[in-house]
């Protein structure tokens, strides 16, 4: 809305050349961060106040970690001020013609709804499990995949008018059409070697790459800042991703495909960082609100809808790894407890407790230590995803 507004005064009064500013990307991305933060940390109390009236205490499970049972009531559905802090900042300074711009952000309010009625079936009805899995899987699906399909062509051309007439152009045909290599899987550090999807293979990595992030991101947000600070740094560093696909010039000098209008995401990646970090002022231990399924949910959806725009989904895997063992672990722990018992009549465990964190906890570690080792894991992470934009 500024970056329209501040156009619209340059030229009508000539004279105004400071707005030119605005049309500078890496100053609107600063500019979002800081509103986003500014707008977490005000309204913070105000939600955290309104949350606690209104009695939306998070329950905990009977056989959750003895330590946790604390935390009962302790206000949920915090999520719910990442969303409104991250919409604000990027209405008033993201480009609204940018078709990125809204796939990413009709993703991620999805999602969010998705958690919303999640957690509020735990909050009204007193459920510890909330909306049952199938359920929601349902419509995580739906809108995954109506996202990948929407980016296939999205991806591969670079107006809206470009991507109907590929879009008709695959109906034409029988539905075969040649992507360009831009929609092709690349591979981190082996830049020269990507592999051609097609439309079909697109589709299914994307929906997973959406759908599986969003899962997993809910899965790790279990104890005190343990989700958000990786989030943060993990959207920090896709936002760089983004601004250099988008940028013809250094797109080209470090060999990524150049695809118009990913730069644009930066935006959208520095409010979700402002807006990460005023939740984190609030949610670091002992936390006064919890994010709940509404901001974990959306923000693994939003994590994954940006990862395959820049396409970066293997980096995004290494960069978000804590997110893929937290996953992984649920997972295991699940199919071997059945397994185990179909077997020997009983089940038995890999962990002492999944997610993987619980069972550091249950190892001896303290909430606090495992939430900063894992933070520091993921800062490694990061450091080794980016170093991907040079090495190959």
């Amino acid at each position: 809305m500024l970056l329209e507004l501040a156009a619209w005064l340059q030229k009508m009064s000539p004279e105004l050349g400071f707005f030119r500013v605005f049309q500078y990307l890496t100053f609107r991305a600063v500019m979002a961060a800081m509103t986003a933060l500014l707008i977490g940390i005000v309204a913070g109390p105000w939600v955290i106040r309104k949350l606690t009236a209104l009695k939306i205490g998070q329950p905990v499970r009977e056989y959750a970690m003895q330590t946790h049972l604390v935390k009962s009531g302790t206000p949920t559905m915090g999520g719910v001020l990442i969303l409104i802090a991250i919409a604000v900042s990027v209405l008033l300074w993201a480009d609204w013609s940018n078709r990125f711009i809204w796939i990413v952000m009709l993703v991620t309010l999805g999602f969010g709804a998705i958690g919303w009625v999640d957690d509020w079936r735990k909050v009204v009805r007193k459920d510890p499990e909330g909306m049952r899995s199938r359920e929601k899987y349902f419509w995580q699906s739906l809108i995954g995949l109506l996202a990948a399909f929407s980016l296939v062509f999205s991806i591969s051309e670079g107006t809206n008018v470009r991507a109907w007439e590929l879009f008709t152009q695959w109906v034409g045909s029988g539905f075969s059409v040649d992507l360009p290599h831009a929609a092709g899987l690349l591979l981190p550090f082996f830049k020269e070697v990507s592999y051609p999807l097609g439309v079909l293979g697109f589709v299914i990595l994307s929906y997973l790459v959406i759908v599986g992030s969003s899962n997993a991101v809910n899965l790790t947000d279990g104890l005190d800042g343990l989700a958000i600070m990786p989030v943060i740094m993990v959207g920090s560093a896709l936002g760089v991703f983004a601004y250099v696909t988008g940028n013809a010039f250094y797109a080209k000098y470090l060999l990524f495909p150049h695809i118009p209008g990913t730069g644009e995401l930066l935006i959208f990646c520095a409010a979700m960082a402002g807006a990460g970090l005023a939740f984190l002022w609030f949610n670091a231990h002992p936390a006064q609100v919890f994010m709940g399924d509404v901001g974990a949910l959306a923000l693994g959806g939003a994590l994954g809808t940006i990862a395959v725009i820049v396409r970066q989904e293997i980096v995004l895997a290494i960069m978000g790894g804590i997110f893929v063992v937290e996953a992984i672990s649920v997972m295991a722990q699940v199919s071997w407890f059945k397994f185990t018992k179909r077997r020997y009549g009983e089940g038995r465990r890999l962990l002492k407790m999944a997610p993987l964190h619980h069972h550091f906890e249950k190892s001896g570690w303290a909430e606090t230590q495992v939430v900063v080792r894992f933070w520091i894991i993921t800062m490694l992470l990061c450091l080794v995803g980016l170093s991907s934009l040079k090495l190959r």
